[in-house]
């Protein structure tokens, strides 16, 4: 039982309110046997089962996002995380996650008061010439507030939510505890890999909750983009930038949101603005190998003079020259029919997994069929991503993290791009930088740097490995796998080759008793031959054919 223990006295009321949540959405089942009802009951706290499954909503996708809803930010944002993954979960689940929304207003300020000026180290009035105290956006884990700094700047103030952070480690505590117990109990669900799922999932909310993280993440990206003139990014007033802090200076235009809405005052040329976000985001993921992770409309600003603001880096990932690599030799793959290369990218990608690579093969030749022949520019990458993703699914792997990152980004360009222009094709933007990756990954001084690092690796690794081994041996720690199915046909194979051995050498044997006995010329004899030294030849014979016709017939069997 995985809540047996509550690991902070805080936790009790959050994990009551949770147990609360289940019930009314009917999931008594889930909430019973992950021990939520004894651990809260060993607590004192007696559920009202009698409110479990009260919902009026059929379908489990449907009651699990309205309870995602109902429990707050940190589960809102893991079903978000979730609804980008169609390499885990089927179409109807995605889709119904990704209507997924917080119900979040804004705090009046004097909440906020006492906490903004603890982290300024002084009066409001004093840091800044003016400070508006009407939100000018919320969020679940921030608001954002308009100010002027004493030189005149125009700034956005970010303010985190007062006790979202104790909330939120509540949550991700609870729900590390939830995954444990479905990664041991859970059945079905067990492929889904929660354990996984929540530690990528808590690494990115506690970034999210130091704004410290964005202020560094936006820094990053800047010096990548300094030479970009076309896009523009906020400056951080590094200043007043504290963990639950953030000023930075004003973007003022208007967002990809509002003008898909309709609030379109000023006039913007919607496909240059389509074409420059998507190739500033694509130069990131290629080039630079640091992309913001949520490029969605309201985080894309269309500034004067046909320039593109980029807002909000709490979500910002990053993409190695490995991950960079093994995506060409996928998209390289479909191009030349080589099924081998696509197949050991998506099992290095799933290490350990028990899949069946003969249908795993036929699902890749099937796959690469739907694409061979259109040129990289004409592909339908959404198509593409969406039928990757599902023929990952449908063989039991996943995709990393990083990977699936840059599925829900390329998507949201495509959805974003299409919506601006109706003849927008990202792959059209995706293969001159394609090409352009293709010629640095795979030139002979790029092949050559990389073994020689391998090397070098290789080298400095190797001592310590195998002072490991070494020492594991010596306090008796050493650990074997073995595959017990193999290692029984391995014993019988054995078993067989020494059932052969045996016989040879019995053969052997007669033979070199047959030629003694031919040499004797007492004893009955046929056909002038000793008898008993004719026998023995004979019956080498028949059991030297015999040796010979197992051999022949296992080599068969084998090829």
């Amino acid at each position: 039982m995985i809540f047996e223990t509550i690991g902070a006295v805080g936790d009790l009321k959050r994990l009551s309110s949770i147990a609360g949540v289940l019930l009314r959405f009917g999931f008594r089942d889930l909430f019973e046997r992950s021990g939520l009802r004894r651990a809260l009951e060993k607590a004192g706290v007696r559920p009202d089962i009698a409110k479990s499954e009260s919902s009026t909503l059929e379908s489990t996708p449907a009651r699990v996002r309205a309870a995602l809803e109902e429990l707050g930010p940190t589960f809102v944002k893991l079903g978000q995380a979730l609804a980008s993954r169609s390499d885990l979960l089927p179409p109807e689940w995605t889709a119904e996650l990704s209507r997924l929304h917080a119900h979040v207003t804004a705090l009046p300020f004097d909440a906020l008061r006492a906490q903004v000026q603890e982290d300024l180290g002084t009066d409001i009035e004093a840091a800044f010439a003016s400070f508006d105290e009407e939100a000018l956006a919320a969020g679940s884990i921030a608001q954002v507030h308009a100010a002027t700094m004493h030189d005149g700047t125009d700034v956005v103030v970010k303010l985190r939510r007062p006790g979202i952070d104790k909330t939120v480690h509540a949550d991700l505590r609870l729900l590390a505890r939830l995954a444990r117990f479905l990664e041991d109990e859970g059945g079905e669900l067990r492929r889904l890999r929660p354990t996984r799922i929540v530690r990528d999932f808590a690494r990115t909310m506690r970034a999210e909750l130091d704004f410290r993280s964005e202020a560094r993440n936006l820094a990053l990206i800047a010096r990548n983009l300094e030479a970009v003139d076309a896009v523009v990014l906020p400056r951080v007033i590094s200043a007043f930038t504290r963990e639950r802090l953030l000023v930075m200076t004003r973007l003022r235009g208007t967002s990809a949101a509002d003008w898909l809405s309709g609030l379109r005052d000023v006039a913007f040329d919607a496909r240059a603005m389509a074409s420059l976000g998507t190739d500033v985001v694509l130069r990131m993921v290629f080039e630079d190998g640091v992309f913001h992770a949520d490029p969605h409309p309201g985080n894309l600003l269309f500034l004067d003079a046909g320039r593109l603001g980029l807002l909000d880096f709490g979500q910002v990932a990053h993409l190695s020259e490995a991950r960079r690599r093994d995506l060409l030799r996928i998209l390289l793959g479909v191009a030349s029919r080589d099924e081998d290369t696509i197949i050991d990218v998506l099992l290095e990608w799933s290490p350990g997994n028990d899949c069946e690579v003969d249908v795993l093969a036929g699902d890749v030749r099937a796959f690469i069929d739907r694409y061979y022949g259109a040129e990289l520019q004409d592909l339908d990458v959404e198509r593409l991503l969406l039928d990757l993703s599902e023929m990952v699914r449908e063989n039991d792997l996943y995709l990393p993290a990083d990977v699936a990152i840059l599925v829900k980004v390329f998507l949201l360009l495509e959805g974003l791009g299409r919506a601006l222009d109706p003849g927008f094709r990202l792959s059209s933007h995706i293969e001159p930088l394609a090409r352009g990756l293709e010629r640095r990954l795979l030139s002979k001084r790029s092949l050559m740097r990389r073994g020689a690092n391998e090397l070098r690796s290789l080298l400095m690794d190797l001592p310590r490995d195998v002072d490991r081994v070494l020492k594991r041996l010596r306090r008796g720690k050493l650990r074997l796998e073995l595959d017990l199915e193999r290692l029984e046909h391995f014993g019988e194979r054995i078993s067989s080759s020494a059932n052969r051995l045996t016989i040879g050498m019995i053969t052997a044997a007669l033979i070199i008793g047959t030629a003694i006995a031919m040499t004797i010329d007492a004893g009955p004899r046929i056909f002038g031959i000793p008898a008993l030294g004719l026998v023995g030849f004979v019956f080498s014979i028949v059991l030297g054919l015999g040796l010979l016709w197992s051999i022949w017939q296992s080599t068969r069997r084998r090829s």
